[in-house]
């Protein structure tokens, strides 16, 4: 007879190498689009453990079976009830223009496909909401792929607020602007494609400072508008009790790029372009403000060496990564499913739907006229 000793050993051993085994099983994804952004995250993939990239769908066989043997998916389909019935996709990432999210992202979830829709989750909260709706009512995971808010640095950022090192936050400062020359008929102002500045960068800033200081109480703003109508420019403030979050995005000139939280006891920067950040600044005493401060500040190459510069209480952490940066938010969604969860603890689909919200409540008063220098 087995001594209980023994029996403990070899029980929490094998406990032990089941666990591993789990670990180690594939997780097969599927890939619905074959722009950039899909072309980033296959890649990315790669740098995933155990991840398996199984299938991807583009609206032409011939697209389709380009990208499968560009990244070395293992199916390639263009009809998307095939797509959908393929047994082994564990998820689906949505990689398509804005305007599809929300026909494609409900096909998925009935099939019982857990999904990661890229950002924005649809093109606005309502459209989004029906999302967040059907998800829950089939019980399948479904997540937002706001991939910043799992980046090294941005845990790291969230790690020293939680723990209290800036004190209480009293002000967030962000910009995401990126110079783009007026195409009608391209995803970033295409009416139909769900274009303008909000949806392509400002949903960043949005969905950041929610993550820092949750929901608002009033979210106010203005915005000009492009030729035909969607927004170049917006400029959105979210009210907190005591603390506002002015974040402004655009396609009409190139920003600064960082995003900046100030606390009662020190500041914190997350260095541009802060979507991809791979640097975090932390400041303390007179360097948390100006000229040494994160905002206003120099850009590029005189904007890095002041940031460089040996400053009383200014410390500088690096957070590289390889890849594009796709590869922490894929981890977090297989390790959500692997658990069991349906949502996201860092990024719950009521999280989607009150940054799009945000934005709506901006875009829908009247763009405000801009002013022309002479």
């Amino acid at each position: 007879m087995r001594c209980w000793v023994c029996w403990r050993r070899d029980s929490h051993r094998m406990n032990e190498m089941g666990e591993k085994a789990a670990k180690s099983e594939t997780f097969g994804w599927g890939i619905i689009g074959s722009g950039e952004i899909a072309q980033r995250f296959a890649s990315d993939l790669a740098l995933v453990p155990n991840a398996v990239l199984t299938a991807n769908h583009s609206r032409t066989l011939a697209k389709a079976e380009n990208f499968r043997e560009a990244f070395g998916s293992r199916r390639a389909y263009s009809d998307l009830d095939s797509f959908m019935a393929d047994p082994a996709i564990d998820a689906v990432y949505i990689a398509t223009p804005n305007s599809l999210h929300l026909a494609q992202a409900l096909k998925a979830v009935r099939s019982g496909k857990a999904i990661l829709t890229e950002k924005p989750l649809a093109p606005s909260h309502t459209e989004a909401s029906v999302i967040q709706r059907e998800a829950s009512r089939v019980n399948v995971f479904a997540m937002e792929a706001l991939w910043t808010l799992f980046l090294p640095a941005v845990v790291a950022a969230k790690a020293k607020i939680d723990a209290g090192e800036i004190g209480t936050i009293r002000k967030i400062t962000a910009e995401l602007a990126h110079a783009r020359e007026y195409e009608p008929e391209s995803r970033f102002f295409s009416r139909s494609l769900g274009g303008g500045a909000s949806l392509d960068l400002g949903i960043y800033c949005v969905s950041l400072a929610m993550h820092f200081l949750g929901q608002p109480q009033k979210v106010s703003g203005l915005w000009h508008a492009a030729p035909n109508g969607v927004d170049m420019r917006s400029d959105i403030t979210l009210h907190y009790d005591g603390v506002e979050a002015q974040l402004s995005c655009g396609f009409d000139r190139d920003g600064a790029n960082h995003f900046v939280i100030e606390g009662t006891n020190g500041a914190l920067r997350l260095n541009a372009p802060f979507l991809k950040a791979t640097r975090l600044t932390s400041y303390r005493g007179f360097s948390q403000r100006p000229p040494f401060g994160p905002l206003p500040g120099a850009v590029g190459i005189v904007g890095t060496i002041l940031d460089r510069l040996p400053v009383p209480g200014r410390k500088g952490e690096e957070y590289p990564f390889e890849g594009n940066g796709l590869q922490f938010e894929a981890m977090a969604v297989m390790d959500a499913i692997r658990t069991g969860e349906k949502s996201s603890k860092v990024m719950p689909l009521a999280n989607s739907v009150s940054a799009l919200r945000a934005i709506s409540i901006v875009l829908s008063q009247p763009a405000t006229p801009r002013v022309i220098k002479l």
